[in-house]
């Protein structure tokens, strides 16, 4: 592979000059984090964890740059999208993406024939566009779930690993999922989806590939992922092995299956007379099925301000996992297939030809007249950041696995930065997906760097953070019942107004340490729309709501969240 350059905002020989406004506001960012220029090439030391026994207090992480991501992303190589590899490439550069993955439907035609054919157009985009990072990855068919995104570090065997994988644990190949003869044996499906995980894990740890992560796609939208399957998927595997990388083999933090979709792809869906009168952001337009978990409520089928309710819902199923102390992040992304207004088509099929002999679609063709889609472009809307030290692929899979991750819709910030700090201490504290260490009484505090949009966004306006939510909820350990999902200690403690407030300000909130080792997390909005949230006024008195069904305008209901950061207290 084609030795990896830095991307144009982060290269010093790269003239401001020639960087478009996203670029320019970037590299404010990473030199605002002290990262500009060979800082950024060779990577900044990495604290040393604490040696094994009595860990020590606090904490100080490093100094991150926000690589802006996405790791749901289909192609002609999946039998229900539309556009060519190179279309999706140019749409992400476009947009501002650093890293994409590209995880096609699992089929038998994929696993002969199209995973070999699209490495070959994979190993060419990465010579031709080393700035650009293209990881290969795959949709997998959870056996008794819904889907995931599976993928790896670039080296020898990724393509042979993913192919392997399909074969001898993909639902959908198997007859494992529902709709198929064999989804009713729930007790040997949700088994192999585990020990599909468990050789997801050997395989990094033998060093067959250098890396390997899954990350559950629309856990909501048939309620087919239970809770207890989703805590046995983080649980598996868990042990950060060989080549762990930053937050690899820290304390709660999943090993292979490291998070879930805070909010699906499919962002479009509901725009006002789009695609009909009963449209959802996410297509989010079930019910529940006789494979769906009795314990989700009705409400649970539909977004919340375009989020998956399990993360919507403070206090809900997101924060019941973390209330056990372990980590488990959030991600956002396009699950581009057919983007909305587009005018190409996919196109027809030669003679004698279909998926299952070629693993292919025909390239689409452009008929000048909209077509049905739900989607945006991948970074159009949804965009994961993802804190890193260094530009490449590992540094991605790291800070992804260590949770140092950020989401937002609608282009509505151009930074975050995220620190907890015991106040006696001068370093730069712990960051998202980090543990600060503390003695009951301490005095901390949480800082907030916020840096808001500075240019107008793909849909042609500049986008205004409303308020910051600070989010916290109580460590209580490991849930008698797995299939809990409620965490009611956790409810939002402060709302700060930002509105009208421009460039780059730190927000300092005061955290109270008591007997119980805690989390917090962040969210906001636009402020145009929310209302109590699910679970009453007084665990969320403006949250993100569901739209009326068909009038879902996604660009007039933004939000952002980000990841935890845990607060252990010493002794407790």
């Amino acid at each position: 592979m084609t030795e990896q350059q830095l991307p144009s905002w982060a290269d010093p020989s790269v003239s401001p000059a020639d960087l478009d406004a996203q670029g320019v506001s970037r590299r404010g960012l990473l030199r605002r984090a002290g990262l500009f220029g060979a800082a950024f090439a060779l990577g900044s030391a990495t604290p040393a964890l604490a040696a094994p026994g009595r860990p020590r207090l606090g904490g100080d992480d490093p100094r991150l740059a926000y690589l802006v991501g996405d790791h749901h992303v289909h192609s002609v190589y999946s039998h229900d999208a539309k556009y060519t590899f190179s279309q999706q490439a140019r749409a992400a550069a476009k947009y501002g993406l650093d890293w994409m993955v590209f995880n096609e439907h699992s089929n038998f035609g994929h696993a002969y024939y199209g995973a070999e054919l699209e490495h070959a157009e994979i190993v060419r985009a990465r010579a031709e566009n080393p700035r650009q990072l293209i990881f290969q990855g795959l949709e997998w068919y959870i056996p008794a779930a819904e889907h995931g995104t599976v993928f790896a570090a670039p080296g020898p065997h990724e393509t042979d690993l993913l192919t392997q994988f399909e074969l001898a644990y993909d639902g959908k190949l198997l007859g494992y999922t529902e709709g198929s003869v064999g989804a009713a044996d729930t007790a040997r499906n949700e088994a192999h989806a585990v020990k599909a995980i468990k050789w997801l894990a050997e395989q990094r740890r033998s060093g067959y590939v250098d890396d390997v992560l899954v990350i559950a796609n629309h856990p909501l939208r048939l309620g087919i992922d239970s809770p207890h399957e989703m805590r046995a998927w983080r649980d598996a595997g868990r042990g950060g092995g060989r080549g762990a990388g930053p937050g690899g083999g820290r304390e709660g933090a999943p090993e292979i299956v490291i998070g879930m979709e805070g909010a699906p792809g499919a962002q479009g869906a509901a725009i006002p007379g789009w695609r009909g009168a009963t449209s959802i952001r996410g297509e989010y337009e079930n019910k529940p099925s006789a494979q769906s978990w009795p314990g989700y409520p009705a409400e649970a089928y539909v977004t919340y301000g375009g989020f998956d309710w399990a993360t919507a819902t403070v206090g809900g199923l997101w924060d019941s996992m973390l209330a056990e102390g372990s980590l488990l992040s959030i991600t956002t992304n396009s699950d581009n297939h057919r983007t909305v207004f587009d005018t190409w088509k996919n196109g027809d099929w030669p003679a004698g030809q279909n998926f299952d002999n070629t693993g292919r679609l025909p390239d689409p063709v452009n008929t000048d007249t909209p077509q049905p889609g739900s989607d945006f472009w991948p970074g159009q809307f949804s965009r994961t950041h993802v804190g890193v030290t260094r530009y490449g692929y590992r540094p991605v899979m790291a800070g992804l696995r260590a949770g140092r991750v950020w989401v937002d819709h609608g282009h509505l910030l151009d930074g975050l930065d995220v620190r907890v700090k015991r106040d006696c201490d001068a370093g730069r504290g712990v960051t998202l997906g980090g543990r600060l260490r503390v003695r009951k009484g301490e005095r901390i505090t949480l800082y907030v760097t916020v840096t808001s949009a500075s240019r107008v966004n793909p849909h042609g306006f500049l986008p205004e953070l409303a308020h910051v939510d600070v989010i916290r909820g109580a460590v209580r350990g490991p849930v008698g019942d797995r299939d809990a999902w409620r965490a009611p200690d956790t409810r939002v403690v402060r709302t700060t107004d930002v509105s009208g407030r421009k460039g780059t300000y730190t927000l300092r909130v005061p955290l109270t340490v008591g007997d119980e080792s805690f989390y917090v997390r962040l969210r906001g909005s636009d402020g145009k729309r929310h209302g109590t949230g699910y679970l009453g006024a007084s665990v969320d008195p403006h949250g993100p709501i569901p739209h009326e069904p068909g009038n879902g305008d996604p660009w007039e209901d933004t939000w952002f969240y980000s990841n935890p950061v845990f607060v252990d207290i010493a002794g407790s």
